[in-house]
């Protein structure tokens, strides 16, 4: 039997010597314990999300989830060193320095997903959005300038949702059990007298964010260290130029040789091999 494949939208790949071209990854979460010991550890029923290396502060992965989750379906967890999905900022400078986290690592939702033919198994994925892609990195800052540029002093509520694109990934039939932990919003509280806008709820926004989502789903050896090294090269620093925004990867990135001389390509589903190598 045939096995569904997912959308054109949800496949990319790897290209180019010094450029990654994902912009939205997936995994299973077991799959990213082994390859990012250094970033994530499970003792117990905690998920610790690590400190970034000296040698590299401000690399790393920033995770958003409400800090529980059900690893595969069997095993309550309690998360630290995460970031809250949901977050109020009472000045400009919350509101900067939430913007310079959300921008400047990768961010990694963890969600539960039931597929048709293992309808009653659940399994933990972890979902990576690369914040230095441009197509993402634009749709984010486009989504926090316009709620800015629309509100007068008010207050307003922004949500960056991630459902559809991680929906359309899976087969047909699959389903989300926590879709909802692949979102994250702030909220901008101001000390104005009369907030209409916020009131009425016309000053909240959701933005669904679109991409492309590569199939890093492998155990197989012989693939452990490309993907291993990708996820390295993809949590490098930032480092900041001329604008808040403009961002680019770090001297070591640019010039360190390239993992990727060879191609990764997402497979038709999550049960074939995912990683083509050439």
């Amino acid at each position: 039997m045939a096995k569904p494949s997912p959308s054109p939208t949800s496949s990319g790949e790897l290209r180019g010597p010094r450029t990654c071209d994902c912009e939205l990854a997936l995994l299973p979460l077991r799959q990213l314990l082994l390859l990012q010991p250094d970033c994530f550890q499970l003792r117990g029923d905690r998920l610790a999300v690590l400190r970034p290396p000296r040698h590299q502060p401000a690399g790393g992965f920033t995770v958003l989830s409400d800090g529980a989750l059900h690893h595969d379906g069997q095993r309550h967890c309690r998360l630290t060193g995460h970031l809250k999905r949901d977050v109020e900022l009472t000045s400009h400078r919350d509101y900067k320095d939430f913007r310079e986290t959300i921008l400047s690592r990768p961010l990694v939702f963890f969600t539960n997903v039931r597929t048709k033919n293992y309808s009653s198994k659940e399994k933990t994925y972890a979902f990576i959005v690369n914040t230095r892609h441009p197509k993402i990195r634009r749709q984010i800052e486009r989504g926090m300038n316009t709620i800015i540029s629309s509100v007068f002093g008010e207050s307003y509520k922004l949500r960056f949702d991630f459902q559809e694109v991680v929906k359309s990934f899976f087969p047909p039939g699959s389903h989300l059990v926590t879709g909802e932990d692949l979102s994250f919003s702030y909220e901008f509280k101001s000390d104005a007298l009369f907030d209409f806008f916020y009131w009425f709820g016309i000053s909240k926004n959701t933005v669904a964010v679109t991409g492309k989502v590569l199939n890093l789903s492998n155990t197989s050896p012989e693939k452990k260290e490309i993907i291993t090294m990708f996820l390295e090269k993809m949590s490098e620093p930032y480092v900041r130029l001329n604008s808040f925004s403009d961002r680019k990867f770090s001297v070591a990135s640019r010039d360190s040789i390239d993992a990727f001389n060879c191609s990764l390509t997402p497979q038709p589903s999550l049960t074939n091999p995912p990683v083509r190598v050439c």
